[in-house]
């Protein structure tokens, strides 16, 4: 993946500021914020295990849950038109909105893992 770390399930971005000659990051796909930096790349991915390591031990202290990034649902704004096409052709093949979406999503993402390598 491109311009991204991944630690214990947590993706942190990948930048660099040629200013302050300084690389940096936070996780991505969640509210709380986790940053960090690093002036090579070992010392990037040594600050961003750190810091996921430091927000997982402060939510245990805390007894809260951590925020984890793709829980199995999202929310998509299609807008009137789309959503009732996509309710009625669910009913019409006797799926839930929910089946017919991921059908879709899973197919669509197959079609351009498929195009993106040749």
């Amino acid at each position: 993946m491109k311009d991204m770390m991944e630690y214990k399930g947590y993706f942190g971005s990948v930048h660099f500021s040629d200013e302050d000659e300084l690389f940096y990051g936070k996780a991505e796909f969640i509210r709380s914020l986790i940053s960090y930096e690093g002036h090579d790349v070992s010392s990037l991915k040594t600050s961003f295990h750190e810091a996921v390591d430091d927000y997982l031990e402060l939510c245990d202290r805390r007894a809260s849950e951590p925020e984890r990034a793709f829980k199995g649902s999202f929310n998509v704004r299609t807008g009137t038109d789309l959503h009732r096409r996509a309710a009625l052709s669910a009913q019409q093949r006797g799926m839930n909105l929910n089946r017919l979406v991921t059908e879709a999503l899973e197919q669509y993402l197959q079609q351009s893992s498929t195009s993106s390598r040749q």
